[in-house]
């Protein structure tokens, strides 16, 4: 026998899913629980939506929003990128200095939550959260950890895969002295593995592993660096820039085959 489905009043369904352990819905699934036609969900929600009690970042996509979070609009982007994604059937990570900043490799909080996906996808503001998206070729395979959320896990790009990332993507991540900055910093972090980097550097061109390999060496003083040396003695011979916005001048260095063009000015905690 079928049990009769639920049916909760539009006022207290967003406090009823949370206290039933569910994080997000689609329309039809709200459409159900509150016994409408699905094109009458907007309609029947607006107003608890205005009190902060819903959040849809993604057309067809409902959050019930914790009361504590009710006036940002909207959880941390970190609680709902995993939800969000997952609705948008993309792969990702979170990545560059939103997940430095994970890591506790960031002086400044990011202003935006960066994330790698495998395929185009809109920026958007979801309460307090800005979200960008940026096209990561090959994204399947690339290392991540599951970031617990109150919903799950969100998944995080490992501390080697950010150093490779930031050092890829320098205007992203804030311009060669913020990369610095937070290459030094992901070296301390306690799951930093040589090994895991000088791997994953094979996937990388060889401008970004010479720029971790340089800095890592000259600037956080770590004397580990050799296997990444070799990972990359044999590739091209061209120097590879340090800063690429910067002049095509400077002294080279001969061991990471780096022009180095321009003095980098790391902060350090």
């Amino acid at each position: 026998m079928n049990s009769r489905p639920t049916i909760v009043r539009a006022p207290a369904l967003a406090d009823w899913l949370l206290a039933h352990g569910i994080s997000s819905l689609t329309t039809h699934e709200v459409a159900g629980y509150l016994a409408v036609p699905d094109d009458q969900v907007r309609r029947r929600v607006q107003a608890p939506r205005q009190r902060g009690q819903w959040v849809s970042p993604a057309h067809g996509l409902w959050i019930p929003v914790p009361p504590e979070y009710r006036t940002w609009g909207a959880p941390p982007g970190i609680e709902i990128i995993d939800i969000l994604m997952h609705h948008l059937e993309a792969g990702y990570y979170v990545g560059w200095l939103s997940a430095a900043e994970l890591h506790g490799a960031a002086h400044q909080a990011p202003q935006v939550l960066q994330v790698a996906t495998s395929r185009q996808v809109r920026a958007r503001q979801v309460g307090r959260s800005h979200f960008e998206f940026q096209i990561r070729d090959r994204l399947q395979g690339l290392p991540t950890i599951a970031w617990p959320t109150r919903s799950g896990s969100a998944r995080v790009a490992t501390a080697e895969l950010t150093m490779l990332d930031v050092a890829s993507d320098i205007q992203l991540a804030g311009g060669v002295d913020n990369v610095a900055t937070v290459l030094i910093e992901l070296a301390e972090n306690e799951r930093f593995d040589v090994a895991g980097l000088t791997e994953l550097s094979a996937r990388f061109p060889v401008a970004p592993v010479r720029r971790v390999g340089w800095v890592l060496e000259n600037l956080a003083g770590l004397d580990t660096m050799d296997r990444l040396h070799e990972s990359v003695a044999s590739r091209t011979a061209t120097p590879s820039i340090l800063d690429p916005l910067g002049s095509r001048t400077g002294a080279v260095d001969r061991r990471w085959k780096l022009r180095v063009n321009r003095d980098v000015e790391h902060e350090s905690w």
